[in-house]
């Protein structure tokens, strides 16, 4: 024992280091708990939320007003394949509501979360969605089960409000999860788009922003093949008949080329382009 404090009375200045590593260990594992807490905390205002706005969905029938994604009533007596119709129906405008985003590159700019299955909101959504496109029927006159159609009619109900609730967050989020830098790369990308489909612009100034688009988003937002195709078809459809015979005639001056490149390198400093909001 004499012989501890005999070492440790020559090694005393050790002590201050060893509280600092104790120290920031303390604070590492505090903070660990802390996320953990948080995490928790979201993933039961998650749940909530979609509780809330379920039960506030299905209140919303019986000759009320309708809402987006209103779900069918569960409590009218219909036959079934009348019930299933307007499953249909709502399914249906929930998938058109979530392609306007899905195809429109301007609206995939502007609110990256909808397309972003890392985020959980969005992840929740495309769970719904594949859940739902499972159980559909192959027809409204299919004989199926009472079982399947409440099956069915629940995970329309959730469809519907996973995607209003994926949609919100998205509108919230914008581009707040990307960094600076990548921020100013959506904008270019945004006022590039502008001069890709606008009718106004000769066909090798479509051409040349359409490619530089595809640049500044690379490794940003991936587009699906499906938005490429809509894309493309914008950026080669015919500016006018009288253009298009023009082309025909002779090819594009090397001049107006240049000009095409000038005007995609001078499209950051554009004002940037309006979206629509379809939110009232």
């Amino acid at each position: 024992m004499q012989e501890f404090w005999q070492w440790a009375g020559n090694f005393w200045w050790l002590i201050f280091p060893l509280m600092g590593m104790a120290g920031g260990a303390a604070k590492a594992w505090e903070q660990a708990a802390k996320r953990r807490h948080e995490r928790r905390i979201e993933t039961l205002r998650v749940k909530a939320e979609l509780k809330a706005a379920e039960i506030e969905a299905r209140s919303l029938t019986q000759g009320k007003r309708r809402r987006p994604s209103q779900v069918v009533d569960t409590t009218a007596s219909v036959a079934p394949n009348e019930l299933l119709g307007r499953l249909f129906a709502e399914h249906d405008e929930i998938t058109a509501r979530w392609l306007d985003y899905e195809l429109d590159v301007a609206k995939l700019i502007a609110f990256p979360a909808m397309s972003d299955g890392r985020q959980p909101l969005t992840a929740a959504f495309l769970r719904a969605k594949k859940t739902a496109d499972a159980l559909r029927p192959a027809s409204a006159d299919s004989d199926v089960s009472e079982q399947r159609i409440t099956e069915y009619l629940d995970a329309v109900g959730n469809y519907a409000v996973a995607f209003e609730i994926a949609e919100k967050d998205a509108r919230r989020l914008r581009d707040s999860t990307f960094t600076e830098a990548e921020r100013k790369r959506l904008d270019r990308a945004q006022q590039l788009l502008k001069v890709a489909i606008d009718e106004s612009a000769t066909q090798a100034e479509r051409n040349i922003a359409y490619k530089r688009v595809r640049e500044e988003l690379d490794g940003l937002i991936l587009l699906s093949d499906d938005a490429v195709t809509v894309l493309e078809k914008q950026v080669a459809r015919e500016i006018s008949s009288r253009s298009t015979v023009a082309s025909e005639q002779s090819p594009i001056p090397a001049e107006q080329a240049a000009s095409a490149e000038k005007v995609a390198d001078a499209a950051p400093q554009a004002q940037p382009m309006p979206l629509r909001d379809d939110k009232p």
